[in-house]
């Protein structure tokens, strides 16, 4: 396992690279300590979340794999979990999926943010508001916009983002819209951290139903997924998780 500081010599954290990206190793305790202090300290730190699909698309996208070099890395899912044991000989500490980990980082934190919601639909972003301020109610949360803006809506995007600066900004546009979005557009001029929540919005509006707990617990979500919707996500899982698994084997053999 290696050790790196990121970003700018500002965040010590064990890192284990999964395909050209440092993603890091953490229980899931020290994920919310870490995240939480971040925020305290008004750090700008970009925030994403590495699966097997993810780490499949930065290896054809370069854009892409370069931006998540800027980005504290979380591990999410099965897939790298086996990568981490195939490269690393251990699997990663927590899985800390976006899904679980930002509504759990809320709950966690006493002190009142400022959430600001950008992406999915309207509605979606709306009702998604809505759950997380039931469930941390200390919080204020924003719906900025949807996420189906035209280049000409961005500046006035970013400027309402700029006179809200929120010390927490959910980006809910899909990979790797929303990490090179962020990368592109976003400064600490607009809020303090940024989290590419894939379809966390979807998921908390209730528009996209979650795998039952025992298919969480087996770390089978995948499944349930591609059964929900089979024509959309049949690559990503049927060829692109051997596809995957091919290039961290690939991985191996290269370190040896």
């Amino acid at each position: 396992m290696s050790v790196k500081v990121f970003p700018a010599d500002t965040i010590a954290c064990r890192w284990r690279n999964i395909l050209g990206s440092p993603v890091a190793s953490l229980e899931w305790d020290e994920s919310i300590t870490l995240l939480r202090r971040l925020i305290a300290e008004k750090r700008f730190t970009k925030v994403t979340f590495l699966n097997a699909n993810n780490a499949n698309i930065a290896v054809r996208d370069t854009e892409f794999a370069s931006a998540l070099n800027s980005f504290l890395v979380l591990p999410d899912g099965i897939g790298v979990d086996i990568a981490a044991r195939l490269l690393y000989g251990a699997p990663f500490p927590a899985n800390l999926n976006g899904t679980d980990l930002v509504p759990a980082l809320l709950a966690a934190e006493e002190r009142p943010l400022s959430v600001g919601l950008i992406g999915t639909t309207q509605e979606n972003a709306e009702a998604a508001a809505a759950k997380l301020a039931a469930t941390a109610p200390q919080h204020r949360f924003t719906v900025i916009n949807d996420g189906f803006f035209s280049p000409e809506e961005e500046p006035r995007i970013l400027e309402a983002l700029e006179k809200l600066r929120p010390d927490i900004l959910l980006v809910a546009m899909g990979v790797p819209r929303q990490e090179l979005w962020i990368t592109r557009s976003i400064t600490e001029r607009h809020c303090t951290m940024p989290i590419a929540v894939g379809a966390l919005l979807d998921f908390l509006s209730g528009t996209i139903t979650r795998a039952p707990q025992w298919m969480r617990w087996m770390r089978v979500e995948w499944v349930y997924r591609l059964l929900l919707e089979p024509r959309r996500l049949w690559r990503r899982y049927v060829l692109g998780n051997p596809v995957f698994l091919t290039r961290v084997v690939m991985q191996r053999l290269g370190r040896s």
